[in-house]
């Protein structure tokens, strides 16, 4: 299994660009399924969890086509299975966005119950009421949702809790439900507003998409289209957070600042420079030291979860004392022990990390225990002295395009070891 080999200490300076969004990209990619037109998508990232919604997409029939700039073409016309198995699902949540699209064109679905990172409960209720709210029968058997349904029809549904996935299935599937479907307490993340943009270029008749209050008219039939994919926020947001945490200057390219005004407002309060000029973010420290920040997670457009573990890291080297908050997922913290093994102060108290700045960090074998928490090893291993050797860094793999060529161009000393390289290397030392 790889590992991440840093040796930190070094102020990263230079420009990157931002790949197109993993949570954007994934539903829009499964919104094939509902057209049996070709649907191209364009800046797709070159992701674990995009390898593994292309080989589910092939298991269920879609053909695909793949450039060499990752612009690809789905062609849902002669699906041959509406079941995503385990094996398929077990590793990635959003797997579960086949069932609206499947049940919703062929009147029936069979999908397994999904997996995933481990950072807390996301289940699958909401979709399932907002299902049979339009008529579909549904029932949990062996570990399978199975739906079924002559054609959905328009409903009225409250998300008793906001969810970005299912807000994005029950619009997915109303677009070909018969009548009128209003989704209240929507999420209003940039992704779901990013799906609609791609289903109304389908042909389907989507408003309200970015409100709490999304209205959907069902039609008949979709048609093919062409998409881009909207840039990472969270990617942006944690290139953003390495430039800040080694006192050095970034400049990123092909970014929607509008994306991440909630991470860039405590990047400011926090002592960055910062510049927004078209579609570029510079960021200067000036070889300042951050100042600590107090950050309390919610949904969009407030700051995101998914730069929760950064903002740890950054306030665990911050002059100051920061308050974390997480309100969105109830075991989101596991990268605190790794950062206090590496000399983080930090203490936690129910849902909120009470992290104290200290002078440094040192480097030491830490292990990842999913996505976000391994983009904060990686910042915590670039500040740190000595040598940081993160393990299980495939779930960086899920959601960051080439982090360590990325971070190396703007001047990290960081590279891939293959497992077994470092086993030999430690029993040498």
């Amino acid at each position: 299994m790889d590992k991440l080999l840093i040796t930190g200490g070094r102020p990263l300076a230079g420009d990157v660009r931002i790949s197109g969004a993993k949570n954007a990209a994934l539903p829009v990619l499964i919104a094939s399924l509902l057209t049996a037109d070709p649907l191209i998508i364009r800046n797709i990232p070159h992701l674990h969890d995009i390898t593994t919604t292309l080989e589910l997409l092939g298991e269920l029939g879609v053909r695909l086509e793949i450039d060499e700039k990752m612009s690809i073409t789905a062609d849902a016309g002669d699906i041959t299975r509406l079941r995503a198995p385990y094996d398929l699902v077990k590793t990635m949540r959003a797997s579960i966005l086949v069932l609206g699209p499947l049940l919703a064109r062929f009147g029936e679905a069979e999908v397994s119950l999904p997996g995933g990172c481990a950072i807390g409960s996301r289940p699958v209720n909401l979709h399932i009421k907002g299902f049979e709210a339009m008529g579909a029968e549904v029932v949990i058997e062996s570990g399978y949702i199975r739906a079924r349904c002559k054609r959905l029809r328009g409903a009225r549904i409250f998300m008793d809790t906001i969810s970005v996935t299912g807000t994005e299935n029950l619009m997915m599937a109303a677009a070909l439900a018969d009548g009128e479907t209003v989704i209240e307490n929507a999420a209003r993340e940039p992704e779901v507003v990013d799906l609609a943009t791609c289903l109304n270029a389908m042909g389907a008749k989507i408003h309200g998409a970015g409100t709490h209050l999304i209205t959907i008219q069902g039609v008949n039939r979709l048609h093919g289209a062409a998409h881009n994919v909207i840039p990472d926020r969270i990617e942006a947001g944690t290139y953003l957070v390495a430039a800040m945490v080694t006192s050095g200057a970034i400049k990123l390219h092909d970014i929607d600042s509008s994306l991440l005004e909630s991470v860039l407002d405590k990047l400011t309060e926090s002592g960055a420079d910062i510049k927004i000029e078209g579609r570029t973010i510079s960021l200067d420290m000036r070889g300042r030291r951050p100042r600590a920040v107090n950050i309390r997670t919610a949904p969009f457009p407030a700051f995101p979860t998914d730069m929760q573990a950064q903002f740890v890291m950054m306030n665990s080297i911050a002059e100051g004392v920061g308050t974390v908050t997480e309100t969105v997922f109830e075991n989101r913290f596991m990268h605190v022990h790794e950062l206090q093994r590496m000399g983080a102060d930090i203490d936690m108290e129910s849902n909120t990390a009470v992290v104290r700045g200290v002078d440094h960090l040192t480097g030491a074998p830490v292990m990842a225990t999913d996505l976000r928490a391994s983009a904060c090893l990686v910042l915590a291993g670039l500040v740190a002295r000595n040598e940081t050797i993160i393990d299980r860094i495939y779930h960086i793999d899920r959601g960051y395009d080439c982090i360590e060529e990325k971070l190396a161009q703007i001047g990290a000393q960081i590279r891939r070891v293959p497992g077994d390289q470092m086993e030999a290397r430690t029993a040498v030392a």
